[in-house]
């Protein structure tokens, strides 16, 4: 038998058909497209999700169309917090507003005077990212839309939806929507009757490796599978890369540097510290939690500056390399005491491209460069840039050791995982030793996939949920650290003084 891992980002769908031991037999990607019709709107169309995971799954059947045939399970991973609003016909109401959209600030504000007793509910501070606050900003202004609805669903549980037939959420992914009792592990009637839902608005809830509905006879028929298809719960998409990344149980960790950033520690208990702005989630495994620290612009905070500057990314890395050395890099001949003095001199980098989440909850937050001289260039902006991103990790694991959590390592995965300088850096100045595993970069279409084997098997999660093999670990405590420990507390100064700033009008 064979299993289906679809993982639903915000820039592309990924596919991965997987042998019954998890080993990958093909893959298939589609991208994306985000819409931004306003400031601070991020959308995207549902119906493109679903045509994009079709291709996508065509491109794996074409590949590997014997295997294909032997389908039986099929789990889904995908970008969390998004509104996607269906009225009773099942017809989309309106673009999908996504987890990087900051429109309802305000809401958040009125939904924690409605319910003051939120954080303790939900784990979580109200956040313009989350779900229940975009409800309240459309019961204003988008009212016609409001009253219409019939089912609110996350971007994942939409296209099983469109697969099975069937509402169906689970727990990893309904922690990041506000509506969610995070202990007990329901629905809670309190928030969700501050923003003028109910239960019959929610999709029903079951654990992620559980089983939840099933495919559609006529897309299996089409597909030529002759047996019953099993669709799991499935996860967010920081969930199902913990599964896939073999991140299963209390004090695994895992820190992410993909579009956004992510420090995610498996916990045995519902631990929150809301007010630092740390995540409290459930884990998508029976009796498991996790904590999560974000930030919201980690590798596109590269890619912008790429893009500004008209260069690749991979050249910018090489630049930075050189101005921050790797001892074992060739493309640092520079003698220590130089690369210091190089480093000790860099401007400093706040990544608030897009607002900040952990530890500040400010969506006012702006990217800054401090510091800067006529002796600086492009290789000095790209280091600032990546040392920037790991001060943003370092404040993360600093909320996080706040809620009671202690890390020696983690895995790192994501886009920016591929760069060792970058992985070094992280690992300097969170004080954690960073650990590259083989094919960490399909980590969420990979656990969705576990998940799916889980719900068919009935196999032991620690059977199924274990770490691939460690290519490279990168210790903490290099020569740089006594530097970076300096010029992280002068990153934290800049964002305090320059907070009021933020919050002034443009």
């Amino acid at each position: 038998m064979t299993f289906l891992g679809i993982d639903l980002g915000t820039s592309e769908v990924k596919v991965i058909l997987t042998e019954q031991d998890s080993t990958i037999i093909a893959s298939g990607a589609v991208r994306l497209r985000v819409d931004t019709p306003h400031p601070h709107w991020s959308e995207q169309s549902p119906q493109a999700w679903w045509h994009a995971t079709v291709d996508a799954i065509a491109e794996v059947r074409a590949k590997a169309p014997v295997p294909f045939k032997a389908l039986r399970g099929i789990g889904l991973s995908g970008q969390m917090h998004g509104a996607t609003l269906l009225d009773k016909g099942g017809q989309v109401l309106r673009p999908a507003i996504l987890w990087n959209d900051t429109r309802s600030y305000a809401e958040c504000v009125e939904l924690e005077t409605l319910v003051p007793e939120s954080g303790t509910i939900t784990g979580n501070l109200a956040m313009p990212g989350f779900t229940a606050p975009k409800l309240l900003w459309l019961a204003k202004y988008e009212p016609a839309v409001f009253r219409a609805i019939h089912k609110v669903l996350l971007p994942k549980d939409y296209v099983a939806w469109r697969l099975s037939g069937e509402f169906v959420s689970e727990m990893s992914d309904a922690s990041g929507t506000l509506w969610l009792d995070v202990a007990r592990r329901d629905w809670s009637d309190r928030m969700l009757e501050a923003t003028g839902l109910s239960r019959d608005h929610m999709p029903r809830l079951v654990e992620g490796s559980d089983a939840a509905s099933s495919l559609r006879d006529d897309l299996r028929r089409e597909w030529g599978i002759d047996a019953a298809v099993t669709l799991c719960g499935g996860a967010g998409d920081n969930a199902a890369s913990a599964v896939g990344i073999g991140v299963a149980g209390a004090g695994d960790a895992f820190l992410s540097l993909g579009t956004s950033g992510v420090l995610f520690a498996g916990t045995d208990r519902f631990a929150p510290n809301p007010a630092q702005a740390v995540h409290a989630f459930c884990h998508c495994l029976p009796g498991q939690w996790h904590q999560m620290s974000v930030i919201l612009s980690a590798a596109s905070s590269l890619s912008w500056l790429a893009a500004t500057l008209k260069v690749d990314v991979a050249s910018l890395v090489e630049a930075a390399e050189r101005v921050g050395g790797l001892p074992e890099s060739a493309a640092s001949n520079a003698p220590a005491e130089s690369v210091s003095q190089a480093v000790a001199t860099a401007p400093i980098f706040l990544p608030y491209l897009s607002g900040e989440r952990t530890p500040h909850n400010d969506a006012n937050a702006k990217g800054v460069f401090y510091g800067l001289t006529g002796s600086h260039d492009a290789s000095h902006l790209a280091y600032s840039v990546m040392e920037g991103v790991a001060f943003a990790m370092a404040d993360g694991y600093a909320a996080l050791q706040g809620a009671g959590t202690t890390l020696s390592h983690a895995s790192i995965l994501g886009g920016g995982s591929r760069s060792a300088f970058w992985a070094q850096l992280c690992a300097d100045a969170t004080g954690i030793s960073m650990r590259r595993h083989e094919g960490s970069e399909v980590g969420a279409a990979l656990g969705a996939a576990r998940l799916a084997r889980l719900a068919v098997t009935h196999e032991a999660p620690s059977d199924v949920c274990v770490a691939p093999r460690v290519i490279e670990t990168r210790d903490a405590g290099t020569m740089r650290s006594d530097i970076l420990s300096g010029r992280l507390e002068r990153y934290r100064r800049l964002y305090r003084a320059l907070s009021a700033e933020f919050a002034m009008p443009a």
